[in-house]
């Protein structure tokens, strides 16, 4: 089994021991016994092509995975068509990025809100989402797997639901599960390793088996509100909000998966992965 643990950027430890470029990180996930890296173009795609592919020679050295998070700016529902334009930018920079790091996988928000009509909304996010696969393919960069994510706020597209009918519309598009999202949109459900269970039998029924058993995973530590999503925390506070990664150890080593689990926890995404790699360990 191949589970690879990582973080998404850079936790606080890294920058108080003095780092400071995304080139050091690869080494440094590495010395800690991590092999994941999810590289933050979240506020927008600024890092120039030398740099990129230099990250991904840095990470294929030192064995760790490289995913991208593509900007939060990005908006499938809008009916805008600057920022339809914009949308289909951000999505194209992230994987030309991807390109040149050698990055398996971009990772995005379906973003926008589902305005009064949530199923019309949908129908517009599918038009442009396909919209934009087709320019995918025509800029040759359909072997980079696209990711969308489950969101975690009730008043936002990004439901489990809605994320497995995106990846139905193109083979490079296959899921970014979020379990702290979906325990928050949810008011706490996933608790037993029969909420897991549910969850990924969900997606082995619409996508099939291979896309659960290489699962792409977000999972922290989520304050929620009846909105939804309020705030990360760490798994010092796993007590005070959950969701518990133990059960989806469980089932991880039960299943034979071997996904790539990003930790967001809020500054200690690398001292949590760990925890989450020995917890998985303990169900070998």
């Amino acid at each position: 089994m191949t589970i690879k643990f990582g973080s998404a950027g850079a936790p606080d430890s890294f920058y108080a021991q003095g780092h400071k470029s995304s080139l050091q990180m690869p080494e440094w996930l590495a010395q800690r016994g991590l092999d994941a890296y999810e590289y933050q173009c979240s506020r927008g795609v600024k890092i120039k092509e030398p740099m990129a592919r230099e990250l991904g020679e840095k990470a294929r050295q030192f064995g760790v995975a490289l995913s991208i998070h593509a900007p939060y700016y990005i908006n499938l529902s809008t009916e805008e068509s600057d920022k339809k334009i914009k949308t289909k930018g951000y999505i194209l920079d992230s994987l030309r990025v991807a390109r040149w790091m050698e990055a398996k996988t971009v990772v995005f928000h379906p973003g926008g809100g589902p305005g009064t009509n949530r199923g019309e909304t949908f129908n517009r996010s599918k038009i442009l989402f396909r919209e934009i696969l087709q320019e995918i393919a025509a800029e040759g960069l359909q072997d980079i797997l696209l990711a969308p994510e489950t969101m975690g706020k009730i008043n936002q597209m990004g439901s489990l639901e809605e994320v497995l009918e995106l990846c139905s519309l193109g083979e490079q598009v296959v899921p970014c599960i979020d379990f702290g999202h979906l325990n928050a949109v949810s008011q706490g459900s996933l608790k037993t390793k029969d909420d897991y269970a549910k969850i990924l039998d969900i997606i082995e029924n619409q996508l099939g088996k291979e896309v659960v058993k290489h699962l792409h995973v977000h999972f922290s530590i989520i304050e929620f509100t009846k909105a939804g999503e309020k705030k990360h925390w760490t798994l010092r506070e796993s007590h005070l909000y959950g969701p518990d990664f133990a059960p989806l150890a469980e089932l991880i080593v039960e299943r034979q998966m071997e996904p790539v689990i990003i930790c967001e926890s809020a500054g200690t995404q690398a001292e949590d992965a760990l925890i989450f790699k020995s917890m998985v360990k303990k169900y070998k």
